[in-house]
């Protein structure tokens, strides 16, 4: 007992001399309950103070209430940190997952999660300076509300807030003579700055990701480290406990799975046969696509027709309007089966290998209808003769996303509950389903998809993603935990992260510029509707205040910039230069670094 007590205090001592990070950063390394570090922690703070005391007793009235304000603070502080964890959301229900289903499935689930976070963002910042301004000059709504509208989009919400023809060109002034708003400004200003926003946010997180995933030392430092140094010895919770485990298991199966990858010797009748294998599964399913555009586009037209041409604007013809919808949803639900089947056909050698090639199949599908779609909106909808295109195109989203929504949730009771009684039940040798990952990432990429093309034209749109994505979490988490299977085949998918994340940025992204682009400088805004009405573009607004501010002297450097950087393609053309070189010389490190990673590790294990 008495070497106990003697080496409790020599460690109290000890710790007591060493500067407060060094201090905390050697509690928290201790290999002991919480409960226990926070006693030796408080009987450190009571030595130091004892100390102090000690070495001067003239400190002033003043300086000792600092100090003990700094000690609770940061006792406060600690208590914080301690439990900011359990703030986060869904942190125990992804911590499940991940050990339940392994790291390929949890990836689907962080997306998920961050997608949500991207358009919470994005309702907040188009709500604020948007939407409650246009609540002071919005004229009342004489549309009786039917029901309908909840599916079609139209009716009613076509005098709401939602879309963009309801929103005034006049500047907003509450109080006469006092502070004006003006409208036109502020909506491309926040469409804009919310792009701008997107883009680094998007750059960003990549960036982070890779160098989490690729580049991070800790990959080459093999199982024997994660084996013997990673557990946390603060757990003392018995499910905690067991969680912990079966989370570290998953985690080093994947490892050895990597390590222990067999490569194949085909013969060369075999390898003939894989090659005519792939070649015809890429044919089928590229030839699927281009029939599903051809599709969508030749029932997008005969939509149109029936809505304009005709001047059918009750309930019934507009509920003809889900048609197109309907078939662009079953198409992005039931040809991503087809491209699963290829991929069971063609036998590759990793699971890995069989998800890139199939995600990639599913986003040529998915991005040429969403292309075709953008091309009929922007050349034959904006040039139609219809009084407000912006809302039309509104109305057209609004569809899509409301319709790929219930699907996405139809898909989690066909694609795996009935697909778990058939497995059960009926054909036992099939067994459970598991959980189809490029599917599913494919239909969130396509789904946020339409939310930033339709951004422009329905500026509510994020907050009915919002709603549609925190839904759609729990129905999958159900789903999964009862109808899936633990993947057969363990794989290691740190880097499927960074791979959503650049399929989200290329070429969905970049794809949605393109076309916000189109409509804000070439594109005629309709004459009787919008925040536009009137002016030859979208654009012309900011040209024409940029006129107005050029008669004021305290203003004159809103216009410089105006002319020599924003409308300067030299300006640009040096940035985009400046911007290659930075990412050349950024590989260059990333590969220095993962050379004398590599070598490093090999040197440990000779």
């Amino acid at each position: 007992i008495f070497h106990v007590f003697y080496a409790e205090e020599k460690l109290v001592g000890n710790l007591a001399s060493m500067s407060t990070s060094e201090r905390i950063k050697a509690i928290q390394k201790m290999p002991e309950t919480m409960k226990k570090k926070r006693e030796i922690r408080n009987k450190v703070l009571k030595e130091i103070t004892k100390k102090s005391r000690h070495r001067t007793t003239q400190h002033s009235c003043c300086t000792q209430c600092l100090q003990g304000i700094v000690v609770s603070f940061r006792r406060f502080g600690n208590s914080l940190s301690e439990h900011l964890h359990l703030l986060q959301l869904w942190h125990k229900t992804l911590k499940i997952i991940g050990a339940k289903f392994g790291t390929s499935v949890l990836s689907y689930f962080i997306f998920l999660k961050w997608l949500l976070a991207f358009n919470i963002f994005s309702f907040f910042i188009n709500f604020s300076f948007i939407t409650v301004p246009q609540f002071v000059a919005a004229e009342p709504n004489n549309l009786s509300f039917m029901g309908l509208e909840l599916f079609t989009g139209s009716g009613y919400f076509q005098q709401t807030v939602l879309y963009y023809g309801f929103y005034t060109n006049a500047t907003i002034s509450k109080i006469e003579n006092g502070p004006t708003y003006n409208m036109q400004l502020a909506y491309i200003f926040t469409v804009g700055i919310y792009f701008v926003i997107c883009f680094l946010v998007l750059l960003f997180s990549m960036a982070k990701s890779f160098c989490r995933n690729f580049i991070n030392p800790q990959a080459y430092s093999g199982n024997a480290s994660k084996l013997l140094c990673t557990w946390d010895f603060n757990i003392t919770n018995e499910k905690a406990v067991k969680l912990k485990q079966k989370n570290l298991s998953t985690q080093i199966k994947e490892d050895l799975t990597e390590v222990n990858r067999e490569v194949l010797d085909f013969s060369v009748t075999e390898r003939v046969v894989r090659i005519v294998t792939h070649l015809v599964s890429w044919v089928a399913s590229l030839g699927t696509a281009v029939a599903a555009c051809a599709g969508v586009y030749f029932l997008s037209i005969n939509n149109l027709k029936l809505f304009v041409k005709e001047h059918k604007n009750d309930l019934g013809s507009q509920a003809a309007m889900l048609v197109l919808p309907i078939v662009a949803s079953l198409l992005n639900t039931f040809v991503p089966f087809f491209y699963s089947w290829l991929g069971h056909l063609e036998r590759f050698q990793t699971p890995g290998h069989q998800i890139y090639v199939t995600i990639t199949r599913n986003v040529i599908l998915k991005i040429s209808i969403v292309g075709i779609l953008c091309y009929y909106w922007l050349n034959i909808v904006a040039a139609s003769e219809s009084q407000c295109w912006e809302t039309l195109v509104g109305q057209d989203i609004y569809r899509l996303v409301l319709v790929d929504f219930i699907f996405c949730l139809l898909g989690s009771f066909f694609g795996e509950f009935l697909r778990r009684i058939i497995g059960t039940t009926v054909c036992v040798s099939l067994g459970p389903p598991e959980f189809d990952i490029a599917r599913n990432v494919l239909d969130l990429i396509y789904a946020q998809t339409l939310t930033w093309v339709g951004i422009l034209f329905s500026p509510l749109l994020p907050g009915i993603q919002m709603i549609s994505f925190s839904i759609v979490f729990y129905v999958k988490k159900v789903s999964l935990m009862m109808n899936c299977h633990p993947p057969r085949k363990v794989w290691r998918t740190a880097q499927m992260t960074t791979s959503f994340m650049f399929l989200l940025f290329f070429p969905s992204f970049l794809g949605v510029l393109s076309v916000i682009g189109v409509t804000v400088w070439r594109l005629k805004p309709s004459e009787e509707c919008g925040p536009f009405r009137g002016l030859s573009s979208m654009y012309a607004a900011v040209s024409e205040w940029v006129k107005i501010l050029d008669n004021y002297t305290a203003s004159k450097w809103v216009v410089w910039i105006y002319h020599n950087l924003i409308t300067s393609e030299l300006f640009f053309f040096i940035l985009s230069v400046l911007v290659l070189i930075i990412t050349y010389l950024y590989w260059q490190i990333i590969e220095g670094r993962k050379t004398t990673t590599k070598l490093l590790h090999k040197q440990i294990i000779n």
